[in-house]
């Protein structure tokens, strides 16, 4: 099935968003719609503007300051996305009987997330742990392996992270830094260990070399000739792989 727009993709990945229609329809008050979602005043109010913003005609009519904190009836054009939401979601039942179909409709979700970032690791939430206004969350990879991401609990919350949620953690190229084995990290930073897999030099400008890690999973890291020159770094010789994890951004493909 074709997905020509991100409204159409929204759809899929954010179901309790677009389920907020079906609720404001039959409630006509966002205040009345957002309990009944499962969703904060806030989170409903946000998720109207970023429907209406991905769709070419508005989905949702408001009026500020009604009974009950705001009135909200659907347009035309809500009725008619919530006609198509009702029906995939029948047909997603018909198609995720199995717990296999469920693992590969995951998959092509995953797959079908366009980022500008090089480095795309598929994982699940470990552990989410409170720092004031931030939160520190450990996903768990393939293999075993772990890493921490840093962002907003307002983030958190918008991508309804909990221990299990499955996401893909998005890292530029430009933000690993290469060390040799044994060398010590930076306090605070991910650190993942593999081997150079190849070395893609330049013409003008930074090297690519991509690492591949032990779980199979592979990372992409941008270093300048002389860099790689003070490390010795050759294809098959072990490396580590630094990162911050406030440059570790997180999406929910599903």
């Amino acid at each position: 099935m074709s997905l020509p727009s991100p409204l159409s993709q929204h759809i899929i990945r954010r179901p309790q968003r677009i389920a907020l229609l079906g609720h404001i329809a039959e409630q006509g008050s966002i205040t009345r719609a957002a309990k009944s979602a499962g969703l904060s005043y806030k989170a409903a109010w946000d998720a109207i503007d970023e429907l209406n913003n991905l769709a070419q005609k508005p989905l949702v009519e408001r009026s500020v300051g009604g009974k009950g904190g705001g009135g909200a009836r659907l347009t035309s054009e809500g009725e008619r996305v919530l006609r198509l939401y009702q029906r995939l979601q029948a047909l997603q039942a018909e198609v995720l009987a199995t717990d296999e179909a469920a693992r590969d409709f995951n998959l092509l979700g995953r797959l079908m997330l366009r980022t500008s970032a090089r480095n795309q690791l598929h994982g699940q939430v470990s552990i989410i742990e409170r720092q004031g206004r931030n939160d520190r969350v450990r996903l768990e990879l393939a293999g075993g392996l772990y890493l921490d991401a840093y962002i907003t609990h307002d983030s958190t919350q918008r991508l309804e992270l909990e221990p299990g949620v499955e996401v893909v953690a998005l890292i530029k190229a430009g933000w690993l830094e290469l060390l040799t084995i044994g060398e010590t990290a930076t306090l605070g930073h991910n650190c993942l260990s593999g081997v150079i897999e190849t070395i893609l030099d330049a013409e003008d400008g930074p090297s690519e070399v991509r690492i591949g890690l032990p779980n199979g999973q592979v990372l992409c890291a941008l270093a300048q000739p002389a860099a790689l020159s003070a490390l010795n770094a050759a294809p098959g010789q072990p490396i580590q792989v630094q990162f911050a994890p406030g440059q570790v951004l997180l999406g929910t493909p599903v």
